[in-house]
């Protein structure tokens, strides 16, 4: 049998109350006062009634990001059951996420469910896609950079860093240096397609097994009923690499304590990118790095926004197969903003 782990917590609300935690857990948890920087507070109205008894209240609070705020609380310390049922008690608007306190330590906060609504500084790295290539008005990016900086042009930002070609490799490797002067509470990362690509002449790409090959064969199925047509013949994706870039990613998000969010490929056309400047993408090689990416992100606690489904079977959105159309780019986007604000 094993020993239950402790976990530290991060609250500023209604968790620091013993009478919640005594409903919640059994007993009054050990906590320590912590303060979070670069965060403020907004109301958020409560309508679960099971969330209302336990604590009094129909409005609770929600972390926003801020530079040069902080938010007073303390750190609770719980054991795998009570951080599940901490989990249980909140509401679909929150979401557990890795933050650093203003000590430097890390520990679990709930966040917006929604990881850009709260944004205020947000870095977009990638590839072409991610660039807004084949949209004079800057692709799905550029829309969201607009929206952004409307809602507070004083204070929003966001730096689109994007380079076309670039693998997930290329992005953990150069993403370190570009996020000091830019201050971002938000690192968007929206590549890896290029990771899926093979030779058009069909050489053997990279040997490893895919390890989420087996994980979850129906997942994808009602995407694309030709999904698995290429499987064998497009060789496999370095998933082990691709997961380590992910990692590498995901520490540098956290050395600045900004709040990673991974953006999934989008759909493609398989029949106009056989030979694609010397390459070869394919759905089948696409699902598979989706279905990476997503598994990763789940097991990380780490957001993902699927961009597969908008382009799906509209062929007519893509220029040459791969890269979206500035109509693309806006069903892209208009995706997107559902789902992330």
């Amino acid at each position: 049998m094993s020993e239950s782990r402790t976990h530290t917590l991060f609250s500023f609300g209604t968790l620091r109350d013993e009478r919640v935690q005594t409903a919640l857990f059994g007993r009054a948890v050990p906590t320590s006062p912590a303060s979070l920087a670069g965060y403020t507070t907004r109301p958020l109205k409560i309508t679960d009634p099971a969330v209302i008894a336990a604590s009094g209240l129909d409005v609770h609070l929600i972390l926003e990001r801020k530079l040069g705020a902080s938010v007073e609380g303390a750190v609770l310390h719980l054991t795998d059951r009570e951080l599940a049922a901490a989990d249980a008690y909140e509401v679909d608007d929150y979401t557990r996420r890795r933050v650093v306190l203003s000590s430097g330590a890390t520990t679990w906060a709930y966040l917006d469910a929604k990881p850009l609504r709260p944004a205020e500084r947000i870095v977009v790295v990638g590839d072409s896609i991610a660039y807004g290539r084949c949209d004079p008005r800057g692709g799905w990016s550029g829309h969201l950079a607009a929206a952004h900086i409307a809602g507070n042009e004083a204070e929003r930002r966001l730096f689109n860093l994007a380079v076309p070609g670039s693998t997930l490799a290329d992005v953990a490797e150069q993403t370190p240096a570009l996020l000091a002067a830019r201050r971002p509470d938000t690192l968007l990362v929206a590549a890896g397609i290029n990771d899926s690509a093979v030779p058009a002449a069909g050489t053997t790409a990279q040997a490893d097994a895919d390890p989420a090959a087996d994980a979850d064969p129906a997942a994808d199925s009602d995407s694309d009923s030709d999904s698995d047509s290429d499987s064998d013949s497009d060789g496999t994706v370095d998933f082990a690499r691709l997961t380590g870039c992910l990692d590498a990613l995901a520490a540098t998000a956290l050395g600045h304590n900004a709040r990673l969010v991974v953006a999934g490929p989008s759909w493609l056309d398989e029949d106009r990118t056989r030979d694609y400047e010397g390459l070869r993408f394919t759905r089948a090689r696409a699902l598979a790095l989706r279905a990476t990416l997503r598994a990763w992100c789940e097991a990380n606690h780490i957001d993902f926004l699927d961009l597969w489904e908008p382009l799906r079977e509209r062929t007519e959105l893509l220029v040459d197969g791969l890269h979206p159309s500035a109509e693309g780019h806006l069903a892209l986007y208009e995706h997107l903003d559902a789902l992330g604000r």
